[in-house]
């Protein structure tokens, strides 16, 4: 199948926006880790993503706060600033290579959950290397997305306090969709190449 190699601004500007069409499930509690896993575990492969609290001065240095992992019908956001920190279960699911986990610029991510735990994941695919063999060149989660579905991801909530006490619904929304378009993307590229 031909993509377009690369899309503009203005050519996304008219898009509508893609929205979540699952269950979102906010996990902060060590009891609820188990049983999230379980899911993702069955499923064999998910969407990733890791959000941060922004950064605003040069003095401002957060950590991750929130892993989100996504199947087709339900994303499980790990609060980790709840949770104390990446749980054993998670950090083992991480590093599991029977699960395949698809993400966008996973250094990045790889480098900042390090600082809370030592972790060599596994079974990991990034999308930005992945793309590049059907023609794509656009490197953001949203010009893929858009190029394939002619759709929009929006990033109003991109610079929420991902720290707050409570995820508001625009931010689990944000959040859950970033993880599965991520499997989106690469399910439709597997099943059309």
């Amino acid at each position: 199948m031909n993509y377009a190699l690369t899309i503009t601004r203005e050519q996304m500007a008219d898009m509508s926006a893609e929205v979540f069409p699952g269950q979102i499930v906010v996990v902060d509690r060590p009891t609820d880790v188990k049983k999230a896993l379980a899911c993702l575990e069955a499923a064999g492969l998910v969407g990733f993503d890791t959000e941060t609290r922004p950064n605003f001065s040069k003095k401002d240095h957060h950590r991750v706060c929130l892993i989100q992992l996504s199947t087709d019908r339900i994303c499980y956001l790990f609060r980790l600033n709840r949770l104390g920190g990446v749980p054993a279960l998670l950090k083992d699911f991480l590093e599991n290579g029977q699960v395949t986990k698809v993400g966008l610029s996973l250094l990045d991510d790889f480098h900042a959950l390090r600082k809370l735990a030592p972790l060599e994941p596994d079974g990991f695919i990034d999308l930005q290397k992945f793309v590049t063999q059907f023609g794509i060149q656009e490197a953001s989660l949203r010009k893929i997305y858009a190029i394939l579905f002619g759709s929009k991801i929006s990033k109003r909530a991109q610079l929420s306090n991902w720290e707050a006490d409570t995820l508001t619904a625009p931010m689990q929304q944000y959040a859950a969709l970033d993880a599965w378009a991520c499997l989106r993307i690469y399910q439709h590229l597997t099943a059309h190449p």
